[in-house]
Parts: C-alpha cells; sequence; structure tokens
C-alpha cells in the first residue's frame, strides 16, 4: 500500500512521535536513526533530511514531549475553580501515579542531559516552565486568602523536586513504594507548603 504524502510538519510530528516512542522503548544512548525510520517504514535519509544529526532528533524530540505536557499543563491552571483544586490536580496530573508523560522518558532525557548540551537546555527549559506555572498559581491561591504561602517559588521547588525524586523510586525500583503511599506524601506535601491540614486539603478539594 503506497504511504500517503504528508506536508513537511505532518512529517516532522510523525518523525518524532516515532522518536519518542523508540527512546522510551530503548534509551537515548541506544536509539538509533535507523531504530526511527525502521518503525515508519521510511529511510535513514529521510530521517537525516529533517533532523541532520541523532544529537538533534533526540533534541527535538524531548521538546516536542515537553511542549505536549506543558500544553496540558496550562490547560489544567486555567481552569475556571479556586487556585486550590487548579493546583492539585497540576500535581496529582504530574505525579508518578497521575497520567503525565512517561516517567522512564523523562529520566532518559535527565541522564542525556549530563553530556548533551542541547538536550541540556530542553529539559532545563521544561523544569523552569512547570515550576513557574505552579508558584503563579500559588501566589493566586495566596492573594485569594484561600491559603497561606511565603514563598511560592520555593514551594514549587520543593513540590517539583518531590514529585520528580517519587518519580525515579517508582520507575527504577518496581514496587519500592506503592502509589497509595505516594499519593498519601503528595497530599501531605502540598498541605504542608499551603499552610493547611491534610483532611482540609481534602475536604476543599472535594
Amino acid at each position: 500500500m503506497a504511504r500517503v504524502r504528508l506536508s513537511v510538519a505532518e512529517r516532522r510530528e510523525e518523525l518524532l512521535r516515532a522518536a519518542v516512542e523508540q527512546i522510551e522503548a530503548r534509551g537515548v544512548a541506544a536509539v538509533r536513526i535507523a531504530d526511527v525510520a525502521s518503525s515508519l517504514g521510511v529511510s535513514n535519509a529521510l530521517v537525516l533530511y529533517h533532523f541532520s544529526t541523532k544529537e538533534k532528533l533526540v533534541a527535538a524530540a524531548f521538546t516536542y514531549a515537553a511542549e505536549d505536557d506543558l500544553a496540558h499543563l496550562r490547560k489544567l491552571l486555567g481552569r475556571r475553580t479556586t487556585a486550590l483544586r487548579r493546583l492539585r490536580a497540576a500535581v496529582r496530573w504530574y505525579a508518578p501515579t497521575g497520567q503525565a508523560k512517561g516517567w522512564r522518558l523523562w529520566i532518559e532525557g535527565w541522564a542525556a542531559a549530563l553530556r548533551e548540551p542541547a538536550l541540556r537546555e530542553v529539559t532545563r527549559d521544561l523544569d523552569r516552565q512547570w515550576k513557574a506555572a505552579m508558584t503563579e498559581v500559588i501566589a493566586e491561591g495566596v492573594a485569594a486568602g484561600e491559603f497561606r504561602c511565603p514563598d511560592p517559588a520555593s514551594s514549587a521547588l520543593r513540590l517539583t523536586a518531590l514529585l520528580d525524586g517519587l518519580a525515579v523510586q517508582m520507575t527504577a525500583y518496581s514496587g519500592a513504594v506503592s502509589r497509595a503511599r505516594t499519593q498519601e506524601w503528595v497530599d501531605e506535601a502540598l498541605a504542608r507548603e499551603l499552610g493547611l491540614e491534610r483532611e482540609a486539603l481534602m475536604a476543599a478539594v472535594r
């Protein structure tokens, strides 16, 4: 069966989706241009035409995944409800027990970023934007009198560090922490950062 002819933008997106899948399956170090090409039934030359090197393809694939996650985060934080409800929805989605990006992909990205400057910039930018969005909604909640938080930026950093660390534990060491215990810790941390009792947090978001 003949392949449908795609526009340049459509072809790039197809290649990026395939690259993300291959990175998740094989890891950054092991994935090859040939793996991405083979998964789509196209030539290596076509992949190289769009990205020129494996390093550029990998960096673009992580950017693609990051943009998708950030769009979803902004959708959650842009809902017409209280800051507390929006914040908890975002934290639950981002947590390793939630429906956010495949954590294996991002752990791979963090490791590879130690050696790849282009990839390091991608992961740093995602981290920066996530913390900025969290900081903004925490500040909104403080201004509205929903909760207390003397330093929203520091709270966003601590929450992110906890979520990232739990994701590494759950991804690298299966069974190290149960999903129920993880969610309990996340709710406790969120309540603590906002000056609330956990029971008050749970009651407010029901």
